[in-house]
């Protein structure tokens, strides 16, 4: 048995995930939990490893995200990784939030990802491109786009303006919860591994705050 590990610290709480990748049936295995900080990813990894019926030395691949998100959330997630595959036994990936919330949509290349990065301010994925940008601006980049599917976490699906566009646009709102993070692992194809990764997008919404 070889496992894909998935991680993901930058929403609220940790998010891991084991995928079997050498089974004619693969099997699933997720852990969620809003609540937990840093600490608890061991315990976490060592539960599903247990359920999984697996040591970590069967986990061939690591892929984290780098954000946006919360600064000690990120951090942590990253740090936690990196010495999953200081070893060299595993690959370790690293990809933007946004970039892995895209493939949660059947159609990723016409698929928007907004999520609330403070009060009218949102992260936005389209084209490929990543902005920190306001509700108007939000608006006005997705009006006129070919978007299938908008990735958004529930503070996007709450707000008017939003919810507007993309009825105007008739771009589907999608939950970024509730999707099995394995759907991440097309990545694996297009990012290249590292065993040093810095977490990213953190500094635009700390720059608004203080100015």
């Amino acid at each position: 048995m070889t496992f894909d590990l998935f991680v993901d610290t930058s929403r609220k709480g940790i998010s891991m995930a084991l995928l079997e990748t050498d089974a004619a049936t693969p099997r699933y295995l997720e852990s969620i939990d809003e609540s937990a900080r840093g600490e608890t990813a061991s315990a976490m990894l060592d539960a599903l490893l247990e359920k999984a019926g697996a040591t970590l030395d069967q986990v061939t691949r690591v892929m984290v995200t780098l954000g946006p998100g919360s600064f000690s959330g990120l951090r942590t997630g990253v740090a936690f990784c990196e010495g999953l595959s200081f070893s060299g036994k595993r690959k370790l990936y690293g990809v933007s939030t946004l970039q892995a919330l895209a493939c949660f949509a059947d159609a990723p290349e016409n698929t928007a990802v907004v999520i609330r990065a403070r009060k009218d301010y949102w992260y936005l994925r389209l084209d490929g491109k990543e902005s920190f940008i306001e509700t108007a601006q939000v608006v006005e980049a997705l009006k006129g786009r070919p978007v299938k599917t908008a990735v958004v976490d529930e503070a996007a699906l709450a707000d008017a303006a939003l919810q507007d566009v993309f009825k105007e646009t008739g771009a589907a709102p999608l939950l970024d919860k509730g999707q099995p993070l394995s759907k991440w692992g097309k990545l694996f194809d297009t990012v290249t591994p590292s065993l040093m990764l810095e977490a990213n997008y953190i500094q635009p919404s700390y720059f608004e705050k203080l100015h």
